[in-house]
């Protein structure tokens, strides 16, 4: 069999999956004795899983998450506010099938935003969409962005993500513009897409920190009565000492 002439037609169709496994199985001589649907089988396999892991990077990649960080490096050990059976149901990322939203408070330091990172890292394993935005420069970006003409396009983008991750919000109470493309963002995504949202205040008290009593009652309703929490507590995990393995 004139193999050279397959592995170019397979790199020509950029089937690199089938490349590497079909140029391993020419090395392996018990492959070679095994039948052509198991050999064929083995190479669609391949192929599968190299466009699979193409894709997560991909996912990871515009994801742009602040942390790297994954499900299975939190301790529920240096977490105990967590309760463990929410944490396991929120590790299989039904939150994101069911467009739910999750939000996690805590003072600075126990460790909100790597919690966060690893849901939605777990969401781009399980296929979705995500999209990583500090609240402050989300809100610029929106202010340029108005500026340019292209704030329906700007909206639009985030809409269209899976998972919309908000970190640092309520650090400086909100302005009128910025309430309102808060408003914005949340009715466009209200029961058609998840989002999570950190912050170090107690979501009590964030009608106040938004601002605007009828905007903030229907940026909350959007929000916070189809959600999870993760209300964290403990000392902070900057701190050495304060790590448990």
């Amino acid at each position: 069999m004139l193999t050279h002439p397959t592995i170019d037609n397979l790199k020509a169709l950029k089937l690199w999956g089938m490349v590497k496994a079909f140029e391993t199985q020419q090395q392996t001589p018990e492959v070679l004795d095994m039948s052509f649907e198991d050999r064929l089988g083995l190479l669609v396999d391949a192929e599968f899983i190299e466009k699979e892991n193409k894709a997560l990077q991909s996912r990871l990649k515009s994801a742009k998450l602040r942390q790297s960080a994954c499900i299975e490096e939190v301790s529920l050990k240096q977490h105990k506010s967590i309760d463990r059976a929410l944490w396991l149901s929120l590790c299989d990322c039904q939150w994101a099938a069911q467009r739910k939203n999750i939000l996690v408070t805590g003072k600075t330091g126990v460790g909100k935003s790597f919690i966060s990172s690893a849901l939605a890292q777990k969401a781009c394993r399980e296929g979705y969409s995500v999209v990583f935005h500090r609240a402050q420069r989300l809100f610029h970006d929106l202010a340029v962005a108005k500026a340019t003409a292209k704030y329906t396009t700007q909206l639009s983008t985030l809409q269209r993500k899976d998972v919309l991750v908000i970190d640092d919000f309520g650090l400086a109470p909100l302005t009128d513009e910025q309430r309102r493309d808060l408003l914005e963002i949340v009715d466009d995504r209200y029961t058609k897409r998840s989002t999570i949202i950190i912050s170090q205040l107690p979501v009590d008290l964030w009608h106040d920190t938004i601002g605007d009593p009828t905007i903030a009652d229907a940026i909350l309703d959007r929000v916070v009565h189809n959600s999870y929490r993760l209300e964290l507590e403990g000392p902070t995990l900057r701190d050495p000492k304060n790590i448990r393995h």
